[in-house]
């Protein structure tokens, strides 16, 4: 089966399934108010809970990155089936291209979206590059948390969620973090990061 005819199969099973999911929404004025402010925005989201909010902001034209390796043609497939722009690069291969293409779409104004702890792990634990990256672009980086009421879990490096059909599903974006750091700052900044992924996570357990 190819890469392409496989990417349309998992798109199609999403598209039923998140047609059923009954989805809750908090904190969307957050990334009103930047836009409207012309301020570009960095969506970061915990790898395992990416599915959710990927759907929910599907054809805004957010460019995401997406890792080089086989595995995750698939995932890039599927975000150009809803609306994306893929940049393919990780912080493990092909980092520095998938970092340029970042910057150019900052620097372009348009919003990214990213999987801090990605392509292969470990779970929440954030690479400093695209963080970087968004400082650089003067972008303001918004943490987003999601849930569901029920979901399947992957056997992956970091228990990949996809919530059931009729799960109550929230996707929370919390308040955004500015990027202006000063050198050194960098460890203490991804750090940050990291504490209010998990902040934003917990408020969409809630």
């Amino acid at each position: 089966m190819t890469a392409r005819l496989l990417a349309g199969l998992a798109s199609a099973v999403v598209r039923i399934l998140a047609a059923t999911w009954r989805l809750e929404v908090v904190g969307n004025r957050n990334v009103l108010r930047l836009r409207s402010a012309g301020i570009p925005v960095v969506f970061a989201v915990w790898h395992a809970h990416l599915l959710a909010p990927l759907w929910h902001r599907r054809h805004e034209g957010i460019t995401l990155l997406v890792s080089d390796h086989g595995d995750a043609g698939h995932l890039a497939g599927s975000a150009v089936r809803w609306g994306y722009r893929v940049v393919r690069g990780s912080s493990t291969r092909g980092g520095v291209r998938g970092l340029l293409g970042l910057m150019r779409t900052l620097a372009s104004g348009r919003d990214v979206a990213i999987a801090p702890d990605g392509p292969r792990g470990p779970a929440k634990v954030p690479k400093p590059g695209v963080l970087a990256a968004a400082a650089r672009a003067r972008a303001a980086i918004v943490p987003v948390g999601a849930w569901a009421s029920s979901s399947w879990r992957f056997n992956s490096w970091d228990g990949f969620l996809v919530p059931r059909p009729f799960a109550r599903v929230r996707v929370v974006y919390d308040e955004p973090l500015k990027t202006e750091i000063a050198v050194g700052e960098a460890k203490a900044f991804t750090g940050l990061v990291a504490r209010r992924l998990d902040s934003a996570q917990e408020r969409a357990a809630c």
